[in-house]
């Protein structure tokens, strides 16, 4: 029989896990969580989260104790480190944008703390799984809803019509390269769920045939979904990233399992094969791959003024940062200060309006320095060190799923973030702190079973 005080804790437990999980749901759906309105609540949400979850810990004997936080602890100290660097530009006079650096404090201070809660509640297979769940089902709903704008031709986002990017995939996000980056780390932990549970047995025809239909039905179906609202989405980088992600660690995959390679590598296949390059076939493959192919230099004269195509300005805007990283390379203009310090660099007769870079990796240089910018980016290369760790685990099925899925996830916002700004999004920064999270759980945890079960069935 359980105390009151135990069974307290367990409703508190429930509480946390289920909140959590709302949020992470909850996040894209307000535009990304891109205006002050919608960051301002998602940092109050996860303030709150803290808050129940500390209150927890306070009445528990051994409240963390949990082997994620070997780690964990150092990676969540080079978010803290990064953050109060932040805030010593804020207090210091050191940014360019005063009220944008308080802003990006908060939301860097509520990632931190929302790390460091993923890693300890989410700390079993049971949990770890309802987190994935909840990543996969975000991800196919806001699959669903692009497309079904688009197929529909009555486009909203969340309570309002949609303005731009008409006829184009953006689920509830109003720049369509930001649903292609939360679907990359989506569609990347979907695959890893399935492996993680695949069959450890020799490939047979019938096997084949199974497999290309795969017996995981939902989880299948939710593949082809996102990949479906990927392809609409018309995203060049974002699709970019997520077949070379695919493609990179697919490959490491192989070499590293030699034991039932065949039936590993028509996996990977099937999800090429089938869901990129016949299902999106239907879904506008065709137009993405003639914007990929027909991409070039468009210049027009407007007023006696020389006028850029969008992405000619992208290249000239990440030319154009790099003298004003350089100005205060280790110090930063200040988070969030892109915009100002831009505008005042690049002159008004530029030919476009920039408030982010379209490159997460200078922008975070100029923003916040090498002395804020280097933990951030410790932090990352720590994160796939130990999903690629866990792809690597030869003795639990598992692991290997799940650290496939998260080395995938992580590498395509890496990609990505060469052209775009994913990292600035709030929605998508703090997934891809849930899914670096997922990394380090993958890595230390294991599932405790009685000893006459298989090595294989070890987490």
């Amino acid at each position: 029989m359980k105390t009151l005080a135990e069974n307290k804790h367990a409703y508190l437990d429930r509480f946390i896990i289920f909140f959590i999980l709302f949020l992470i749901f909850w996040a894209p759906i307000p535009l990304g969580s891109n205006r002050d309105w919608s960051a301002a609540f998602l940092i109050i949400l996860i303030s709150f989260a803290g808050l129940i979850w500390g209150v927890g810990l306070v009445f528990r004997s051994n409240p963390l104790k949990n082997e994620s936080l070997r780690p964990a602890l150092f990676m969540f100290g080079l978010l803290v480190f990064s953050q109060i660097w932040v805030a010593f530009q804020w207090l210091f006079g050191l940014s360019a944008n005063p009220g944008a650096t308080f802003k990006y404090l908060m939301l860097g201070a509520s990632y931190a703390l929302l790390f460091l809660m993923i890693v300890v509640v989410f700390n079993t297979r049971k949990r770890l799984n309802l987190l994935i769940i909840t990543l996969i089902i975000s991800g196919t709903f806001q699959a669903f809803w692009g497309a079904s704008m688009v197929l529909s031709g009555i486009e909203w986002l969340f309570g309002i019509p949609k303005e731009h990017y008409l006829d184009k995939a953006t689920g509830t996000y109003v720049n369509r390269n930001h649903l292609a980056g939360y679907l990359e780390m989506t569609i990347a932990l979907s695959i890893g769920y399935m492996l993680a549970y695949r069959e450890g047995k020799d490939l047979t025809w019938r096997g084949a045939f199974e497999l290309l239909l795969s017996n995981k039905v939902l989880v299948r179906l939710a593949i082809i979904i996102m990949v479906i609202g990927l392809v609409m989405s018309q995203s060049r980088m974002g699709n970019t990233a997520f077949v070379v992600s695919l493609v990179l660690v697919g490959f490491l995959f192989i070499l590293t399992f030699k034991k039932h390679r065949k039936r590993n590598l028509a996996i990977l296949l099937s999800f090429i094969v089938i869901d990129v390059l016949i299902i999106s076939q239907y879904f506008g493959l065709e137009r993405l791959k003639d914007r990929l192919v027909n991409t070039e230099v468009s210049i027009s004269q407007n007023s006696g003024q020389l006028v850029f195509d969008i992405n000619d300005l992208r290249g000239m805007a990440f030319n154009s940062s790099i003298p004003l990283a350089q100005e205060k390379a280790f110090t930063g203009h200040g988070a969030g200060s892109f915009e100002v310090v831009f505008i005042s660099h690049a002159g008004p007769d530029f030919g476009g309006y920039f408030k982010h870079a379209h490159n997460d990796y200078i922008q975070f240089w100029v923003e916040f320095g090498l002395i804020g910018s280097l933990p951030l980016l410790a932090f990352v290369s720590l994160s796939l060190y130990l999903a690629v760790r866990a792809l690597r685990e030869k003795h639990s099925y598992y692991r290997s799923g799940i650290g496939i899925g998260a080395s995938m996830a992580i590498l395509a916002i890496l990609i990505h973030s060469f052209s775009d700004f994913n990292l600035q999004i709030p929605a998508n920064a703090m997934t891809f702190i849930v899914v670096c999270a997922i990394a380090v759980i993958t890595y230390v945890h294991k599932l405790r079973r009685p000893r006459i079960k298989k090595v294989e069935d070890q987490f």
